[in-house]
């Protein structure tokens, strides 16, 4: 078997299976996106990991700031779905030899620009040499305290399934940059906010730092593989299962305009499209409502029910616009596939 026919989660089940036993201070260690290691103090320290490749996860005439700001973006946006703060980093590169020095110190330039705006710091890393696509392998260490540590599981039968922002805008900014000609279709009001997605992503700490504050969430993650896939990694992990409505996901003006010039239907670009970086979280349906003010109050971000959560695993339904109940099947980003499922 090849890895491209296992694919990502299967390739990640086998690894699991070959580990040693965790020490005793593990509390979560593969299975969610941060590991979670105990502390005798009050709070939990969070570690997370991510890597861009040149050609996989960026494209090559990336302007070395913006990828930068994305590489820390991205590894944020894990510490604040555990409703945690970012405190430090950690930035390994292999970089080609005739990569100009100049854009290394503009990648360090954005690096620390996304860095500093959340309060982190960058202490360290790596360097080497690479012959092949160049590789930047970011590493973040939070912090989150124990009574409000939010994870993938969590999730409850009749909680409300919710959203931050706008999505698929980032999905609709890869499309921009690789498609010939259609940014040229759409105005530059429509064509702006997706690219902004794509090349800079927010990432949500401030957002799933409100939410955890509530104490009334049950389990949340962030949207990085594409809504449907990232929704039932919260129902694998909860053993549940989720009904969502396609007409009652956020998606912004702009997308609707691209979905408009491809002669598309938007929902799918949301449900499928990953990089949005939003936090998807379940509530308890009674305790819905003061949630989503309290953090649309507390950060002006908008916060949006898309669906519920069901008691049977098996249960895993996706309504369509048409009122038509499909399978909600993990379409979204895999690596290893040769193609998106």
């Amino acid at each position: 078997m090849k890895i491209k026919e296992l694919g990502e989660f299967g390739l990640i089940e086998r690894i699991t299976r070959l580990l040693p036993p965790y020490s005793w201070e593990v509390v979560v260690g593969v299975g969610d996106d941060v590991a979670v290691l105990n502390t005798p103090q009050d709070h939990y320290l969070l570690l997370t990991c991510d890597i861009q490749v040149e050609g996989s996860h960026f494209l090559p005439d990336t302007p070395p700031r913006l990828l930068g700001r994305k590489a820390a973006a991205v590894n944020l946006s894990d510490i604040g779905a555990k409703g945690g703060e970012p405190l430090h980093f950690l930035a390994s590169l292999a970089l080609k030899p005739e990569t100009p020095v100049d854009w290394v110190e503009e990648f360090y330039r954005g690096l620390r620009e996304e860095a500093q705006t959340f309060g982190a710091d960058i202490i360290g890393g790596n360097l080497s040499s690479t012959r092949g696509p160049q590789v930047l392998d970011i590493f973040l260490m939070g912090r989150v305290e124990k009574e409000r540590l939010l994870l993938r599981r969590g999730a409850r039968p009749g909680d409300v399934v919710m959203v931050t922002g706008e999505l698929g805008n980032a999905h609709g900014g890869l499309l921009i940059l690789t498609r010939d000609q259609l940014g040229e279709a759409l105005p530059p009001e429509a064509r702006k906010p997706l690219l902004d997605a794509f090349l800079t992503p927010t990432p949500r700490v401030k957002e799933g730092r409100a939410i955890a504050s509530t104490g009334r969430a049950t389990a949340m993650l962030d949207i990085s593989d594409g809504l449907a896939q990232d929704l039932l990694h919260i129902c694998q992990a909860s053993e549940v299962g989720a009904r969502i409505w396609a007409d009652r996901i956020p998606i912004s003006p702009a997308l609707e305009k691209l979905a408009r010039t491809l002669q598309v239907p938007s929902w799918p670009l949301a449900l499928e499209g990953g990089e949005d970086y939003e936090l998807c979280f379940t509530v308890p349906r009674t305790h819905a409502r003061e949630v989503s003010q309290k953090v649309e109050k507390a950060t002006g971000t908008r916060v949006t029910a898309i669906g519920e959560i069901l008691a049977s695993p098996r249960e895993r339904i996706l309504v369509t616009p048409q009122g038509e109940e499909i399978p909600l099947t993990p379409r979204g980003w895999n690596h290893f596939r040769e193609e998106k499922k």
